[in-house]
Protein backbone atom coordinates (compact mmCIF):
# COMPACT_ATOMS: atom_id res chain seq x y z
CA UNK A 1 0.00 0.00 0.00
CA UNK A 2 2.45 2.47 0.88
CA UNK A 3 4.57 2.19 -2.93
CA UNK A 4 1.03 3.19 -4.02
CA UNK A 5 0.55 6.26 -2.09
CA UNK A 6 4.10 7.27 -2.57
CA UNK A 7 3.47 6.98 -6.72
CA UNK A 8 0.14 9.46 -6.32
CA UNK A 9 2.35 11.58 -4.14
CA UNK A 10 4.89 11.76 -6.47
CA UNK A 11 2.57 11.92 -9.81
CA UNK A 12 0.63 14.94 -7.59
CA UNK A 13 3.52 16.93 -6.87
CA UNK A 14 4.96 16.24 -10.40
CA UNK A 15 1.58 17.83 -11.49
CA UNK A 16 1.37 20.79 -9.04
CA UNK A 17 5.18 22.19 -9.47
CA UNK A 18 4.61 23.29 -13.06
CA UNK A 19 1.34 24.71 -12.64
CA UNK A 20 3.15 26.42 -9.71
CA UNK A 21 5.73 27.64 -11.61
CA UNK A 22 3.09 28.93 -14.12
CA UNK A 23 1.23 31.01 -11.26
CA UNK A 24 4.85 32.46 -10.31
CA UNK A 25 5.60 33.70 -13.96
CA UNK A 26 2.37 35.80 -13.34
CA UNK A 27 2.88 37.81 -10.02
CA UNK A 28 0.45 41.09 -9.40
CA UNK A 29 2.78 44.31 -10.33
CA UNK A 30 4.77 44.67 -6.06
CA UNK A 31 2.20 48.00 -5.93
CA UNK A 32 -1.47 45.76 -6.24
CA UNK A 33 0.47 43.08 -4.01
CA UNK A 34 1.38 45.57 -1.36
CA UNK A 35 -1.23 47.63 0.87
CA UNK A 36 -0.76 51.55 -0.35
CA UNK A 37 0.91 52.01 3.80
CA UNK A 38 3.50 49.08 3.05
CA UNK A 39 4.28 50.40 -0.77
CA UNK A 40 5.37 54.01 1.03
CA UNK A 41 6.54 52.76 4.31
CA UNK A 42 9.09 50.79 2.01
CA UNK A 43 9.71 53.81 -0.33
CA UNK A 44 8.73 51.98 -3.37
CA UNK A 45 6.23 55.60 -3.65
CA UNK A 46 9.67 57.65 -4.54
CA UNK A 47 10.24 55.69 -7.46
CA UNK A 48 9.74 56.61 -10.99
CA UNK A 49 7.39 54.37 -13.63
CA UNK A 50 10.50 53.19 -15.48
CA UNK A 51 11.85 52.18 -11.91
CA UNK A 52 8.98 50.43 -10.68
CA UNK A 53 8.61 48.95 -14.00
CA UNK A 54 12.51 47.25 -13.62
CA UNK A 55 11.62 46.44 -9.95
CA UNK A 56 8.56 44.58 -11.15
CA UNK A 57 10.49 42.69 -13.84
CA UNK A 58 13.33 41.53 -11.93
CA UNK A 59 10.80 40.35 -9.03
CA UNK A 60 8.96 38.44 -11.51
CA UNK A 61 12.72 37.00 -12.89
CA UNK A 62 13.75 35.78 -9.45
CA UNK A 63 10.41 34.02 -8.29
CA UNK A 64 10.11 32.30 -11.75
CA UNK A 65 13.69 31.42 -11.44
CA UNK A 66 13.83 30.63 -7.71
CA UNK A 67 10.13 28.42 -8.42
CA UNK A 68 11.81 26.78 -11.03
CA UNK A 69 15.33 25.10 -9.11
CA UNK A 70 12.64 24.48 -5.91
CA UNK A 71 10.41 22.51 -8.34
CA UNK A 72 13.30 20.72 -9.65
CA UNK A 73 14.71 20.03 -6.11
CA UNK A 74 12.00 18.45 -4.77
CA UNK A 75 11.54 16.07 -8.06
CA UNK A 76 15.07 15.10 -7.79
CA UNK A 77 14.48 14.52 -3.77
CA UNK A 78 10.87 12.83 -4.37
CA UNK A 79 12.87 10.80 -7.31
CA UNK A 80 16.03 9.64 -4.79
CA UNK A 81 13.78 9.07 -1.70
CA UNK A 82 11.47 7.05 -3.85
CA UNK A 83 13.82 5.27 -5.56
CA UNK A 84 13.42 1.18 -5.67
CA UNK A 85 9.78 1.48 -5.03
CA UNK A 86 9.80 2.56 -8.71
CA UNK A 87 11.81 3.01 -11.72
CA UNK A 88 12.39 6.76 -12.46
CA UNK A 89 13.93 6.10 -15.53
CA UNK A 90 17.74 6.00 -14.17
CA UNK A 91 19.99 2.41 -14.93
CA UNK A 92 22.08 4.11 -12.40
CA UNK A 93 22.54 1.32 -9.76
CA UNK A 94 22.35 2.11 -5.97
CA UNK A 95 25.23 1.75 -3.93
CA UNK A 96 25.44 1.36 -0.44
CA UNK A 97 26.79 -1.43 2.17
CA UNK A 98 25.06 -3.94 4.03
CA UNK A 99 24.32 -3.15 7.49
CA UNK A 100 25.80 -5.66 9.62
CA UNK A 101 26.65 -9.57 8.30
CA UNK A 102 25.91 -10.87 4.93
CA UNK A 103 25.05 -14.43 5.25
CA UNK A 104 24.80 -15.44 1.19
CA UNK A 105 20.86 -15.26 -0.73
CA UNK A 106 18.22 -16.85 0.47
CA UNK A 107 14.29 -16.31 -0.61
CA UNK A 108 12.47 -14.20 1.97
CA UNK A 109 15.51 -12.44 3.72
CA UNK A 110 15.40 -8.75 4.48
CA UNK A 111 18.87 -6.84 3.44
CA UNK A 112 19.01 -3.16 5.77
CA UNK A 113 21.43 -0.38 3.97
CA UNK A 114 23.49 1.90 5.33
CA UNK A 115 21.16 4.24 3.18
CA UNK A 116 18.24 2.76 5.63
CA UNK A 117 16.82 1.44 2.96
CA UNK A 118 15.76 -2.05 3.37
CA UNK A 119 15.50 -4.79 0.61
CA UNK A 120 14.12 -8.35 0.52
CA UNK A 121 14.82 -11.17 -2.04
CA UNK A 122 12.14 -12.55 -3.71
CA UNK A 123 13.97 -15.34 -6.00
CA UNK A 124 16.06 -18.29 -4.83
CA UNK A 125 19.20 -17.32 -6.18
CA UNK A 126 21.90 -18.29 -3.49
CA UNK A 127 25.45 -17.26 -2.42
CA UNK A 128 25.80 -20.29 -0.27
CA UNK A 129 28.83 -20.25 1.87
CA UNK A 130 29.61 -16.39 1.54
CA UNK A 131 30.04 -14.43 4.89
CA UNK A 132 30.80 -10.94 4.94
CA UNK A 133 30.61 -8.25 7.28
CA UNK A 134 29.20 -4.26 5.93
CA UNK A 135 29.81 -5.81 2.49
CA UNK A 136 29.09 -3.58 -0.57
CA UNK A 137 26.15 -3.89 -2.38
CA UNK A 138 24.61 -2.77 -5.92
CA UNK A 139 21.29 -2.80 -6.71
CA UNK A 140 20.26 -2.39 -10.64
CA UNK A 141 16.90 -1.71 -12.24
CA UNK A 142 16.13 -4.55 -14.60
CA UNK A 143 15.86 -3.45 -18.25
CA UNK A 144 12.06 -3.39 -18.06
CA UNK A 145 9.06 -3.30 -16.09
CA UNK A 146 9.99 -2.45 -12.12
CA UNK A 147 12.27 -4.68 -11.11
CA UNK A 148 15.42 -4.81 -9.21
CA UNK A 149 18.81 -7.09 -8.57
CA UNK A 150 21.48 -6.86 -5.98
CA UNK A 151 24.69 -7.85 -6.33
CA UNK A 152 27.34 -7.97 -3.46
CA UNK A 153 30.78 -7.13 -3.82
CA UNK A 154 32.53 -8.73 -6.38
CA UNK A 155 30.03 -11.99 -7.14
CA UNK A 156 28.82 -12.32 -10.14
CA UNK A 157 25.66 -13.91 -8.33
CA UNK A 158 22.64 -11.38 -8.55
CA UNK A 159 19.01 -11.71 -6.46
CA UNK A 160 15.93 -9.97 -7.22
CA UNK A 161 14.63 -7.80 -4.46
CA UNK A 162 11.98 -5.34 -3.69
CA UNK A 163 12.50 -2.73 -1.52
CA UNK A 164 9.80 -2.75 1.69
CA UNK A 165 11.49 0.29 3.37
Amino acid sequence: MRPLILLVSALLLGCALPALAQTAATQPPIEQAMTADQFKAAGLDKLSADELANLNAWLNRTITTETTRAAKQAKEKVETENRGFFNFGSDEPIKSRIVGEFRGFEKGRSYTLENGQVWRQTDGASLAGVRATNPEVQIKPSMFGNAWYMRIGNYNTNAKVERVK
